[in-house]
């Protein structure tokens, strides 16, 4: 095809094709801005592959059996692990867990299925300033409710600061996945003759559930992480665990404590920790990935 109208600009267009020039300024600056897009995401992804990769490198190095099997040793004594911090951390994680996944998921529940207009705007607004809140402050506060109380640091008070930490994440997570569910479920369970209680138990949660599991296990993967409410509250022990109202251990304070050592066996267990922690929140993030793949039949 030809111009028809030989006056009228062909706005970049081949004569007698659909395509554009190669040379024309819109062509070009579609080519640029691609590229400064594609160099824009490389630049993202960079310091994500050299913290990976450093803590592989040194991480690696330092991983032997005796990491999970031994406790961490005096100053100047080669060697040791720190199976303690691992079971302390998965104890407090655990404690976490208990108190802030049945809390978070009753409360996204009665937010999206039951409650009115402005008590939902409420409490969606004070999830969000507490997701927001610095963990450093949940740690003061886990300190002045329990500690302070209790007169010791425990496992028990690093539990609860972690859990106020994963709760809005929790919530906020049920809240979407409960709005997903399609209104047409709801609507056939009622019309079933099915109760607002037996709609929500059996029909809503069960369509949910895949991202729920999401929500928790990003909200397990930041809490397995954080130290500051953990100083605050367990502080750190070089035994085991034998009761939940003492002082524990836990890998990332044992990394912000054995990181600016200066010796080199225990910088050497920091790094091994980190791996840890690294492969924990991985191994979290695969669960959630599987989780979200899950096709409810």
């Amino acid at each position: 095809m030809t111009n028809a109208f030989p006056d009228q600009p062909s706005h970049g267009f081949v004569p007698g094709s659909l395509n554009r020039s190669s040379t024309s300024p819109r062509t070009l600056f579609s080519t640029v801005m691609t590229v400064l897009a594609f160099v824009c995401g490389i630049l993202a992804l960079l310091p994500l592959l050299a913290v990976l990769s450093y803590v592989l490198i040194q991480g690696f190095s330092s991983l032997s059996l005796n990491l999970f099997t031994q406790l961490p040793p005096p100053p100047s004594v080669p060697g040791g692990g720190f199976a303690n911090a691992i079971v302390g951390t998965l104890i407090m994680v655990g404690l976490g867990a208990l108190i802030s996944v049945p809390v978070g998921v009753l409360a996204a529940i009665y937010l999206t299925e039951f409650s009115s207009g402005r008590e939902r705007r409420g409490i969606r607004f004070a999830t969000n300033v507490l997701s927001g809140v610095p963990s450093i402050i949940a740690g003061v506060f886990a300190y002045g409710i329990i500690v302070a109380t209790t007169k010791t640091y425990s496992a028990v008070a690093g539990g609860a600061a972690l859990a106020i930490l994963m709760l809005p994440i929790i919530v906020r997570t049920t809240d979407e996945a409960l709005q997903l569910v399609s209104q047409d479920l709801r609507q056939a369970s009622v019309g079933l003759g099915a109760t607002n209680f037996q709609t929500v138990s059996q029909v809503v949660l069960p369509a949910a559930v895949p991202a729920i599991v999401t929500g928790t296990t990003l909200a397990i993967a930041r809490a397995a992480g954080e130290t500051a409410p953990l100083i605050f509250t367990a502080l750190f022990s070089q035994n085991w665990t034998n009761t939940l109202f003492a002082p524990t251990a836990s890998l990332a304070v044992l990394v912000y404590n054995f990181a600016t050592s200066p010796f080199k066996n225990q910088q050497s267990l920091a790094w091994a920790a980190s791996l840890i922690l690294v492969l924990l929140v991985l191994l979290t993030s695969i669960i959630a990935r599987w989780a979200t793949s899950r096709k409810i039949k």
